[in-house]
Protein backbone atom coordinates (compact mmCIF):
# COMPACT_ATOMS: atom_id res chain seq x y z
CA UNK A 1 0.00 0.00 0.00
CA UNK A 2 1.65 3.27 -1.07
CA UNK A 3 2.11 6.10 1.36
CA UNK A 4 0.08 9.23 0.75
CA UNK A 5 1.03 12.85 1.33
CA UNK A 6 -1.88 14.66 2.98
CA UNK A 7 -1.99 18.45 3.18
CA UNK A 8 -4.16 20.11 5.81
CA UNK A 9 -4.77 23.86 5.93
CA UNK A 10 -6.34 25.85 8.72
CA UNK A 11 -10.10 26.02 8.27
CA UNK A 12 -12.39 28.81 9.41
CA UNK A 13 -11.75 30.01 12.98
CA UNK A 14 -12.65 33.22 14.86
CA UNK A 15 -9.11 34.51 14.21
CA UNK A 16 -9.22 33.48 10.52
CA UNK A 17 -12.85 33.65 9.29
CA UNK A 18 -11.78 32.52 5.80
CA UNK A 19 -9.24 29.96 7.02
CA UNK A 20 -5.54 30.37 6.30
CA UNK A 21 -3.55 28.39 3.72
CA UNK A 22 -0.29 29.58 5.35
CA UNK A 23 -1.06 27.51 8.47
CA UNK A 24 -1.29 23.75 8.48
CA UNK A 25 0.32 20.35 8.21
CA UNK A 26 1.67 18.10 5.54
CA UNK A 27 2.11 14.50 6.58
CA UNK A 28 2.66 11.04 5.14
CA UNK A 29 0.60 8.01 6.07
CA UNK A 30 -0.66 4.75 4.59
CA UNK A 31 -4.28 5.08 3.45
CA UNK A 32 -6.68 2.40 2.28
CA UNK A 33 -8.77 2.63 -0.91
CA UNK A 34 -11.43 4.68 0.92
CA UNK A 35 -8.87 7.26 2.08
CA UNK A 36 -8.85 6.05 5.69
CA UNK A 37 -5.72 5.51 7.73
CA UNK A 38 -4.44 1.95 7.25
CA UNK A 39 -3.34 1.50 10.87
CA UNK A 40 -2.19 -2.07 10.27
CA UNK A 41 0.30 -0.75 7.67
CA UNK A 42 1.73 1.99 9.93
CA UNK A 43 4.29 -0.23 11.76
CA UNK A 44 5.92 -1.14 8.44
CA UNK A 45 6.19 2.54 7.45
CA UNK A 46 6.49 4.39 10.77
CA UNK A 47 9.89 5.91 9.93
CA UNK A 48 8.42 7.31 6.70
CA UNK A 49 5.29 8.70 8.41
CA UNK A 50 6.62 12.21 8.84
CA UNK A 51 4.88 15.53 9.44
CA UNK A 52 5.76 19.15 8.74
CA UNK A 53 3.83 21.81 10.65
CA UNK A 54 3.91 25.13 8.78
CA UNK A 55 2.63 28.34 10.31
CA UNK A 56 2.84 31.87 9.02
CA UNK A 57 5.70 33.87 10.52
CA UNK A 58 7.13 30.78 12.31
CA UNK A 59 9.75 28.19 11.46
CA UNK A 60 8.50 24.87 10.14
CA UNK A 61 8.47 22.02 12.65
CA UNK A 62 9.41 18.52 11.51
CA UNK A 63 8.27 15.38 13.30
CA UNK A 64 6.58 11.99 13.10
CA UNK A 65 3.06 10.61 13.02
CA UNK A 66 2.93 8.28 16.03
CA UNK A 67 0.42 5.63 17.08
CA UNK A 68 0.23 5.41 20.88
CA UNK A 69 -1.62 3.16 23.29
CA UNK A 70 -5.38 3.42 23.33
CA UNK A 71 -5.51 3.95 19.54
CA UNK A 72 -4.30 7.52 20.02
CA UNK A 73 -2.60 9.22 17.06
CA UNK A 74 -0.36 12.27 17.48
CA UNK A 75 2.03 14.49 15.60
CA UNK A 76 5.24 14.51 17.67
CA UNK A 77 8.24 16.75 17.12
CA UNK A 78 10.63 15.74 19.95
CA UNK A 79 10.97 12.72 22.25
CA UNK A 80 8.48 12.82 25.13
CA UNK A 81 4.85 13.82 25.03
CA UNK A 82 4.92 17.50 26.01
CA UNK A 83 4.86 18.65 22.38
CA UNK A 84 2.51 15.95 21.03
CA UNK A 85 -0.47 17.18 19.04
CA UNK A 86 -3.37 14.70 19.23
CA UNK A 87 -5.52 14.25 16.14
CA UNK A 88 -9.16 13.65 17.03
CA UNK A 89 -10.34 10.25 15.73
CA UNK A 90 -7.63 10.12 13.08
CA UNK A 91 -8.38 6.48 12.35
CA UNK A 92 -12.04 7.31 11.57
CA UNK A 93 -11.45 10.10 9.04
CA UNK A 94 -11.61 9.75 5.29
CA UNK A 95 -8.79 11.84 3.89
CA UNK A 96 -10.32 13.37 0.79
CA UNK A 97 -10.14 16.99 -0.33
CA UNK A 98 -12.82 19.04 1.39
CA UNK A 99 -13.02 16.86 4.52
CA UNK A 100 -12.13 18.28 7.96
CA UNK A 101 -9.84 17.09 10.76
CA UNK A 102 -9.36 18.52 14.28
CA UNK A 103 -5.88 18.81 15.77
CA UNK A 104 -5.13 19.85 19.36
CA UNK A 105 -2.05 22.01 18.99
CA UNK A 106 0.88 22.90 21.28
CA UNK A 107 -1.14 25.63 22.97
CA UNK A 108 -3.90 23.17 23.92
CA UNK A 109 -6.40 24.67 21.47
CA UNK A 110 -8.22 22.29 19.13
CA UNK A 111 -8.42 23.77 15.65
CA UNK A 112 -10.16 22.60 12.48
CA UNK A 113 -8.13 21.82 9.37
CA UNK A 114 -9.39 21.14 5.88
CA UNK A 115 -7.93 18.39 3.72
CA UNK A 116 -6.60 20.23 0.67
CA UNK A 117 -4.82 17.44 -1.17
CA UNK A 118 -3.97 13.74 -1.01
CA UNK A 119 -1.18 12.60 -3.32
CA UNK A 120 1.25 9.75 -3.74
CA UNK A 121 3.94 10.45 -1.13
CA UNK A 122 6.73 9.90 -3.64
CA UNK A 123 5.45 12.45 -6.18
CA UNK A 124 6.06 16.18 -6.01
Amino acid sequence: MPLRRIRLELARTPQFPDGNPACGYEFRAPLDDEGRLAAEEWPDHKDECTVVRFWQRADDEHGQLLHLRGNKWVFSYRPGDEDDEPIFRLDKHAFRPGEYVSVTEHDGVTRPFRVVSVDNAHQR
